[in-house]
């Protein structure tokens, strides 16, 4: 590359650093990039980026008419929407400040404007007008938009509703979700947390833990069980005793290793030898297993008297051996010989 090259290209960056920094917008838009936004539990793509004036978001008039199903008319010549859903008839010509709902005007918080030729209204207040909830989640700059009518999910051991999924401070609790409370279930964050709705209309967040409620799922099932997974596997090697007290870890048996991580993962209080752990939860086929079942096996002249984690991919992780400690092993030979259950506890 030559020295004048060089220098162009320099240049070209030096001036693309000043044009940056004397456009504040431009460096507003680095700095804070457009939310992301989730109706009902699935992320929105929009034709055009959301934009952000006055603390309000401003999205794409038809794809948020359309994606919330209401049914849209656009007359160009007045530059006129007409949205109706659920007998919920809704007007506005972009650029005023009023709208109008089943005839009722009602004052817009900022207006709608055309943006590089795209029509641009507030998410909020028309996902309101439509009867849905807005909810706008700071930490992860993202907008949460539910439209749920039905709570179909129970709590069944009170939990803190928080407003971000995060345990380590109380700063962010909201109030504690009494057992027996209905919520609806808006999206899973990953193993721990939930996204969910109250009746209320609050949009929080809930662990996401089996003792907690009765929210069950696929998807949230295989991510606990990567989690009970990869916390087994942090006492790889750990050394083999029979008997060995629940209230350490430096050595495990077969059970108390299985009741140390359920614990630890997923807050599952398990008994502490395996006759009584394979009294717990649903028995399950052989065909049906599914990461994180445990499986029961004879063993020291008893009916049960082995317990191992099924890890998926016909691999087991238990203990019982002074020389491997806890392993990962093939669900083959003896153990296929000796296997008397297997039980399904989330």
């Amino acid at each position: 590359m030559t020295i004048p090259t060089l220098i162009k290209i320099a240049s070209v960056a030096s001036l693309s650093t000043l044009l940056l920094h004397s456009n504040p917008a431009a460096a507003a838009s680095q700095s804070n990039p457009a939310p992301s936004i989730y109706l009902d539990g699935q992320a929105l793509q929009l034709p055009a980026a959301p934009v952000i004036e006055n603390n309000q978001t401003l999205v794409p008039m038809r794809a948020i008419f359309e994606a919330e199903g209401a049914d849209v008319a656009w007359d160009a010549q007045t530059r006129t929407v007409s949205a109706t859903r659920d007998g919920s008839h809704f007007t506005y010509q972009v650029g005023s400040g009023v709208t109008y709902q089943n005839g009722q005007k009602q004052t817009l918080p900022v207006p709608g404007k055309i943006v590089s030729g795209t029509t641009m209204v507030p998410l909020r207040f028309v996902s309101e007008a439509l009867g849905d909830v807005v909810k706008w989640h700071a930490y992860s700059r993202s907008i949460t938009i539910s439209s749920a009518k039905t709570f179909e999910t129970t709590v069944a051991y009170g939990v803190n509703l928080r407003n971000t999924p995060d345990s380590a401070a109380d700063v962010n609790l909201v109030r504690l979700l009494p057992t027996g409370t209905p919520i609806h279930v808006i999206r899973e964050i990953d193993a721990d947390w939930l996204e969910v709705q109250t009746e209320n209309g609050e949009i929080d967040f809930i662990s996401a833990k089996p003792k907690y409620t009765n929210y069950t799922s696929p998807s949230l099932a295989d991510k606990q069980a990567d989690e009970l997974i990869a916390a087994g596997s942090e006492y790889l090697g750990t050394p083999y005793e029979f008997g060995a007290a629940s209230d350490q870890t430096d050595t495990f048996d077969c059970s108390s290793f299985v009741q140390r991580v359920f614990q630890e993962a997923l807050s599952i209080d398990l008994p502490r030898v395996s006759y009584d752990q394979a009294k717990v939860g649903t028995e399950v086929s052989l065909d049906d297993l599914r990461k994180g079942d445990l499986l029961f096996f004879s063993a020291r002249g008893l009916d049960i008297g082995h317990v191992a984690i099924y890890a998926g991919n016909g691999q087991l992780l238990h203990t019982y051996s002074k020389k491997l400690g806890v392993h990962f092993e093939k669900f083959e030979g003896q153990w296929k010989d000796r296997f008397v259950t297997a039980r399904r506890i989330f």
